[in-house]
């Protein structure tokens, strides 16, 4: 019988991060200017020269700096875990592993990327760094990370999120972060959403908009983001890259990759780095990205042009959206609230590489629950959606008798996140429609590109 854990050791932790895009069938479609509407970098001030080169980078592999090395040595590698318990519940011939993020101080894999852009921002000079987060998970990685850099952060939490997970708020705190509920106040784009309406819960779209607002009126601080853009996809592929070589001492590999999808970093770094083995072996490995019902970016929005955030300051990007002004319900999955997605994801689903599903979150805290009272492990609402779609084809298995190989992508764990829990637990969690009039209201809004 094979372990349960399957460890690398410290020596075995990747040196490099992989990059994907000189891998892609087809280039990605460009960035565009959000004024000039015209093919551009990231334009300043939003990020360091480093991260800019990271960005449009061709290089196949980029090398970790020692002083991230060092750092990531708290917490990875991290494990990967045969849930041989959930595999008995199911009565599925299936093997099932997860390979768990939660191990990190943060709880998820918001650290990998977190450390990463701090320690970029602090070697160019910079004092400060702005951010926006949804569940929290990504703000309370950012502070961490600015704080092994000495850099002030500042977060503009989405405001149903900060008042849903005030524990979040208060471990951004305890690493040094300035936590503030958005739309608010202290930025002109949130005060403008104020005054349409004061009742906003908020969103991804708005929270990012004031962060980016922060840097711009800031000489000192730069705008840090913890998914969507490539280099921060390409951070995460510490994941993949560790989760391959676990497989390999086992002797295993992949017939089915699941995680979920927000703006897209917890599943790419799993997954992008057998991309290269897709295209090139012709492996018949399924690749599924999993969303929200209430938010289906991917499986229900257009794949088009689109600013990044509600007050048009970020780039406008080629991706599968719900519209720029579209504020989706308050599901408890916070970080899976983006109006958009990730510029690969979006390609290799074009492209037919990657499928995606789209789940209900009563279904998903079902099956959050099995999966914690098998493999002891409550996960956040996020990567639940994920175990959702792993059980699904793990039953599927048990009535073909196929004994295919199923890798979760379980990003972090949800011990924050009870509330959740609790109103599952108790019957009051709502499922909510995919809510097609403000999605159309919201696709009226997109920018003109000729």
């Amino acid at each position: 019988m094979e372990p349960t854990k399957i460890l690398l050791s410290e020596q075995e932790i990747p040196t490099c991060w992989y990059n994907v895009l000189p891998d892609l069938p087809e280039p990605l479609p460009p960035l565009l200017h959000p004024q000039t509407k015209e093919p551009t970098r990231l334009p300043p001030p939003l990020f360091p020269r480093a991260l800019d080169e990271q960005e449009f980078s061709q290089e196949r592999t980029i090398d970790i700096p020692d002083e991230i090395m060092a750092i990531y040595k708290l917490w990875r590698p991290t494990p990967l875990i045969r849930a041989y318990r959930l595999e008995k519940a199911l009565d599925t011939p299936a093997r099932i592993y997860y390979k768990y993020e939660g191990v990190s101080p943060a709880g998820s894999h918001k650290l990998n990327t977190a450390v990463a852009q701090a320690y970029y921002n602090k070697k160019e000079g910079y004092k400060r760094l702005a951010t926006e987060t949804g569940a929290g998970q990504w703000g309370s990685a950012l502070a961490m990370g600015c704080r092994f850099f000495d850099l002030e952060c500042k977060v503009y939490m989405v405001k149903v999120s900060y008042y849903q997970k005030p524990y979040r708020r208060v471990l951004m705190e305890t690493w040094g972060a300035s936590v503030t509920p958005s739309p608010s106040q202290e930025t002109q784009s949130g005060r403008a959403i104020l005054s349409q309406d004061p009742e906003s819960s908020g969103s991804l779209g708005i929270a990012i908009s004031e962060a980016v607002e922060d840097a711009a009126t800031h000489d000192d601080t730069m705008y840090s983001l913890g998914s969507v853009l490539n280099h921060v996809l390409l951070h995460q592929t510490v994941v993949g890259q560790e989760a391959k070589k676990q497989l390999e001492k086992v002797d295993a590999y992949p017939d089915i990759i699941v995680g979920c999808i927000g703006g897209g970093s917890n599943f790419a770094g799993v997954f992008l780095p057998f991309i290269p083995d897709k295209l090139s072996t012709k492996r018949d490995l399924r690749i599924i990205c999993v969303e929200p019902e209430a938010c289906p970016s991917l499986t229900k929005g257009p794949y088009t042009w689109d600013y990044g955030d509600v007050a048009g300051l970020a780039p406008i990007v080629k991706m599968y959206t719900l519209g720029h002004t579209f504020v989706p319900p308050k599901i408890h999955a916070g970080g899976l609230r983006y109006h958009g997605m990730a510029p690969i994801i979006c390609h290799l689903y074009k492209l037919g590489i990657v499928e995606a599903k789209a789940v209900h979150q009563n279904p998903v805290f079902e099956s959050a629950v099995l999966f914690a009272r098998t493999e002891g492990i409550p996960p956040a609402p996020e990567p639940a959606h994920a175990v959702k779609v792993a059980i699904d084809e793990a039953l599927a298995c048990k009535e073909s008798g196929e004994k295919k190989t199923i890798l979760l992508a379980l990003s972090g764990h949800g011990h924050f996140d009870l509330q959740a829990y609790d109103e599952y637990l108790a019957g009051r969690l709502e499922d909510y429609e995919y809510p097609r009039e403000m999605v159309e209201r919201a696709l009226a809004d997109l920018p003109r590109v000729e």
